[in-house]
């Protein structure tokens, strides 16, 4: 099967013809060398680019200053069988393959690593470094020679609703083929540490200079100018990891706040969301519009549920309400507790009593901590650092660094 691509669309077609202290590997010990031999990134996700901007993007993107980047996402269903390829920027592609209706798991494993065989032939990704977010794509991938494998395991995906029950097997395979596994959180760090010699804890970060805006007097969003106050607002997926029981709770205990939710309802049924004149959900925004919403809201707020789903994540949220001037006011997830209880303007409840009391203190004092020391710390937090840890990782790998220590 041959196949074909327009480059001089913007969008292309593929078609056939016919803590620290908790972290024991040290970043720091590494040499940081360049491996210019290695062109290409091959990145396996089971988040489209065009989701909730949150990790991979972040990532990426700053991967892309070293590598051309080819971030291939789950398949879509339809009657045909091809790739479509969009270019980001210059060194940047989103693949999507496309499989036809009605074919069996086997089938779309099989049509799934002919595709990718493809693309690499087509685009000559002889010599790649390859980077997964989801151990699945080790079905149709695990056949690949790539010259690195990294595995950035943001979440525990196993614990997530609808989750496969292959999920923990093909994990197991992917840690005894990668040559470095980074990991979301210290929760998930000391889960996978003992499984791989080259872990290291890599928990959620900031780009604190895109939220700085919401410090100031920014123009109020036109979805959420006739909302009322004061605001208490939430950003980020909807799902299982919500505790929707508390949610409803608080809308009911203070009909006085005004509840604001962003962000894209995914894996429940809509009809599930807690209904109030109080309540108002804006749906998925911009990353970019993100800093308007956060600076017209009082309080910032992580109503998550106390399960499997939220036992390990790293809420990215945190450090970026932070950085808008929010104080923040979460459910015990234990990486929140553990990276901010106690800390400055993040209150933590358990209950909506306990939740209902700190949000109330919040809006009294929340703006009367010690911003200064705030800054510095989410400064250590950037994005552009931990990528040039991670990457320092990298390119010492490709050098024979690690393996030689």
């Amino acid at each position: 099967m041959n196949y074909t691509i327009n480059k001089s669309a913007k969008s292309s077609a593929l078609q056939p013809q016919p803590e620290k202290a908790l972290v024991k590997n040290s970043v720091a010990s590494y040499a940081f060398a360049s491996s210019p031999e290695v062109q290409n990134l091959v990145c396996f996700s089971h988040l489209r680019w065009d989701f909730v901007y949150q990790r991979p993007q972040h990532l990426l993107s700053r991967a892309s200053k070293q590598w051309n980047v080819w971030y291939i996402e789950e398949p879509k269903w339809d009657d045909t069988l091809r790739l479509d390829i969009r270019q980001v920027d210059d060194r940047l592609r989103v693949v999507v393959p496309h499989l036809p209706h009605g074919i069996d798991d086997e089938t779309a494993v099989r049509l799934q690593r002919q595709l990718v065989n493809q693309l690499l032939e087509q685009e000559q990704l002889n010599d790649f470094i390859a980077w997964y977010y989801t151990p699945m794509a080790l079905r149709f991938s695990g056949h690949l020679k790539p010259r690195l494998t990294v595995y950035d395991c943001m979440d525990e995906l196993s614990a997530f609703s609808g989750a496969s029950p292959l999920l923990l097997d093909q994990e197991e395979k992917l840690i005894r083929k990668a040559d470095l596994v980074y990991t979301g959180g210290y929760s998930l760090y000391e889960a996978k540490q003992n499984r791989h010699p080259q872990v290291f804890a890599f928990p959620s970060c900031i780009d604190a200079h895109h939220f700085l805006p919401g410090r100031a007097d920014i123009p109020d969003p036109d979805d959420q100018r006739a909302i009322g106050g004061p605001r208490i607002g939430f950003c980020g997926v909807i799902d299982e990891r919500l505790d929707l029981n508390l949610l409803g709770q608080l809308a009911q205990r203070r009909p006085d706040w005004q509840f604001v939710l962003l962000g894209p309802v995914v894996k429940i049924d809509p009809n599930s969301l807690p209904q109030s004149p109080n309540l108002h959900y804006l749906g998925m925004k911009n990353y970019r519009d993100l800093p308007a919403y956060f600076g017209n809201w009082q309080v910032a707020m992580m109503p998550f549920a106390i399960n499997e789903a939220t036992r390990y994540i790293s809420p990215t949220k945190t450090p970026e309400y932070l950085a808008a001037g929010l104080p923040v006011v979460s459910t015990p997830i234990r990486d929140v507790v553990r990276s901010y209880g106690g800390w400055g303007p993040v209150l933590i409840g358990d209950s909506a009593a306990t939740l209902e009391k700190a949000i109330e203190f919040a809006l009294k004092a929340g703006h009367d901590a010690d911003w200064k020391a705030i800054d510095a710390r989410l400064e250590e937090q950037s994005w552009d650092n931990t990528w040039q840890q991670m990457q320092r990782l990298m390119n010492a790998q490709l050098q024979g660094v690690l393996a030689e220590q």
